[in-house]
């Protein structure tokens, strides 16, 4: 018995392990409960590390701090793999528009942030947690922490960044909702009207692809092969198939076209006027999969290595097989096939072709899924490592003392969306199944949470009853003020409000949010605009919190 109450009560590598599991596992028991569609989520973690902190629990702080910074990388990391192929697109049409108020949501929490420091006494530590806090951004936590270190703050110091990081977050995650409610009430919107408005917006979006079929009436391409066809259209449409009368050919290469024929396929929204214009009539067809006779259609799996980084014309499934590429899914994203196109690994790509060859076609692309069950660690080290070497170069800010880091936070994150974004580098993929991302991303996130909380538990209630609570009000005017004056600017703009609700949510990094936003409609505006912004402003807010640490330390 003695020996189990020393393992429990003494310092050691075993039992801080054995209290950080502990953290784990009742933080994500405790994130699943809630209100409704209102939970903590895994800030259920740092509520329960606070909980055992404050009981005393004892733990090695050196391995907390390893533990948490290596949470954190992973976590960022993931982030930026996820993001980056959608990254540099998202700056498209109203993303620029959406990024712009979510840029002004962040530099008007930084500013009261600032303004607080200059009318209290509270020390940059304290300020820096309650603004990471305030707007739910768990990296600026790990980055605003990092430059303190870096700076000789001692330790104790250090911890009441979490405690304020802790006291400011809940009413971070209600205030992002009480102010999608109060737009919502200001200007009396009717959901259902939102909901309309963006859907016939959405036809308009030059992205949208759509299925169609043409009837072929240019006296310039009769008697022209398919080939023909390809190579003058290769921009505006993905060939599947011909229909001749009761019949459904599919079009191979040397197919010849003919008066009349019916040309089916896949083309851009923007592009059909253009399609119309060199072929014939086009009309929009609803049910893409009604494909009859000796044809079918079915989506493949790329994970075949050998082909990925080739193009379509590369690949040559057209020329080997009676079949045609007629979509490629990629990352939530939907693209237009063309003969440049490169396949990546983990495409998803939609087959066009003659039935009995159908098995064939999917054993070459692959299509196993145990192949990409296989994580590629080399790739994500190598990743990792040259992101703390980003990281670690200092940026010189005209007017600050010591030169600003991107840090464990920023680092990573930045390689991960270039190399998220690129897909790869010669013959290097750095591609990562979903499972694994989310299995990453929430396991970093999850020790980064716990190892936050029981550095800070132990003198968390002290704090709150020595005037700890005015923390709360400060947090709710840095979470209040700037997201709801950027919705109602928005909203004056006639930016949609299920835009609005997505931005303010990426504009404070908030899933939970998210969550709320998405149940507000049922369409994918919500997570669109979240998507865009959240980027980029996740990288903005971990430079601004180490910028107000050297600015005020």
């Amino acid at each position: 018995m003695n020996y189990i109450q020393d393992f429990f009560t003494t310092q050691s590598i075993a039992s801080t392990v054995l209290y950080l599991c502990l953290t784990a596992f009742t933080g994500v028991a405790l994130g699943k409960l809630g209100i409704k569609s209102i939970k903590p989520g895994v800030a259920g973690v740092l509520f329960s590390g606070i909980l055992i902190a404050h009981c005393g629990a004892p733990v090695d702080e050196h391995i907390l701090h390893f533990v948490r910074d290596f949470g954190l990388i992973l976590f960022v990391y993931s982030i930026g793999l996820n993001m980056g192929p959608r990254f540099f697109s998202s700056f498209k049409k109203d993303g620029l528009l959406l990024n712009l108020f979510a840029i002004g949501a962040v530099l008007g929490g930084f500013g009261i942030a600032c303004l607080i420091y200059f009318l209290t006494d509270l020390s940059p530590a304290i300020i820096v947690g309650i603004l990471c806090g305030a707007v739910t951004n768990t990296p600026s936590l790990g980055a605003a922490q990092q430059t303190l270190a870096e700076q000789g703050v001692a330790a104790s110091t250090v911890s009441e960044t979490g405690m304020a990081y802790a006291v400011a977050y809940p009413l971070g995650i209600v205030g992002i909702i009480i102010t999608m409610l109060l737009i919502r009430l200001i200007f009396k919107i009717n959901v259902n009207s939102e909901i309309k408005s963006y859907t016939e917006a959405l036809g308009g979006n030059e992205t949208k692809l759509q299925s169609v079929r043409i009837t072929v009436v240019n006296p310039g391409l009769f008697d022209k092969t398919i080939d023909y066809v390809k190579h003058i259209m290769d921009k505006e449409l993905a060939i599947s198939r011909i229909i001749r009368g009761s019949e459904s050919i599919i079009a191979t290469d040397d197919v010849i076209v003919r008066q009349g024929d019916i040309i089916c396929g896949v083309s851009a929204q923007n592009r059909i006027e253009i399609v119309a214009f060199k072929i014939g009539k086009v009309e929009i067809v609803k049910t893409p999969e009604d494909i009859s006779g000796p044809l079918a259609m079915i989506n493949v799996l790329l994970t075949n290595q050998e082909l990925a980084g080739k193009t379509i014309e590369q690949v040559g499934i057209y020329r080997r097989y009676p079949a045609n590429i007629t979509r490629i899914f990629r990352s939530g994203m939907k693209i237009l096939p063309t003969l440049e196109t490169t396949l990546e690994l983990g495409d998803t790509v939609r087959v066009v072709g003659k039935k009995e060859i159908l098995n064939d076609v999917k054993k070459e692309l692959g299509d196993s899924v145990n192949e990409l069950a296989k994580p590629n660690i080399f790739s994500i080290f190598l990743g990792i490592f040259a992101g703390i070497l980003l990281g670690s170069i200092p940026i010189f800010i005209p007017g600050l003392p010591a030169p600003a880091k991107l840090g464990l936070a920023g680092g990573p994150l930045l390689i991960a969306i270039i190399l998220g974004y690129k897909g790869r580098i010669g013959k290097m993929i750095f591609y990562m199944t979903p499972g694994a991302n989310l299995f990453m991303k929430e396991f970093g996130i999850i020790l980064f949470l716990s190892c936050v909380g029981l550095l800070s538990g132990e003198k968390f209630v002290e704090t709150i009853q020595n005037g700890g609570w005015q923390w709360v009000l400060y947090g709710v005017a840095i979470t209040l003020i700037p997201i709801l004056a950027v919705g109602i600017i928005a909203r004056i703009m006639k930016v949609n409000y299920l835009k609005i609700c997505g931005c303010v949510a990426g504009a404070m990094t908030d899933p939970p949010a998210l969550e709320f936003a998405n149940n507000i409609a049922p369409v994918q505006a919500q997570a669109a605009a979240y998507a865009t912004v959240y980027p980029f402003i996740m990288f903005l807010r971990v430079l601004l919190a180490q910028t107000l640490v050297l600015m005020f330390l």
